[in-house]
């Protein structure tokens, strides 16, 4: 029976660490990392790892929003309704 050999070098659709890095040094640069989030997202040439980790940050930023946008109109109407009242 043949033991699965060990792969020394990475593959194609792995990431070096100096590769993440960069990429999450990048990411984390305001406006700039938005902008090169949406291009490794739904880039053709992007490795496919960094590709669904610009997907799922995209995603979280999403669900942010959404949350601070009815946290926001929560705290606007009760202080709309208190305003009203005097």
């Amino acid at each position: 029976m043949e033991q699965p050999q060990m792969q020394s070098r990475p593959t194609s659709n792995e990431m070096s660490f100096g590769d993440w890095f960069l990429t999450i040094f990048l990411a984390a640069i305001p406006l700039v990392g938005i902008v090169l989030l949406f291009v490794w997202a739904f880039g053709s040439t992007t490795n496919p790892c960094k590709a669904n980790w610009a997907k799922a940050n995209l995603a979280w930023a999403a669900i942010a929003i959404v949350i601070y946008l009815i946290i926001f109109v929560i705290i606007l109407g009760i202080g709309l309704g208190t305003a009203s009242s005097y």
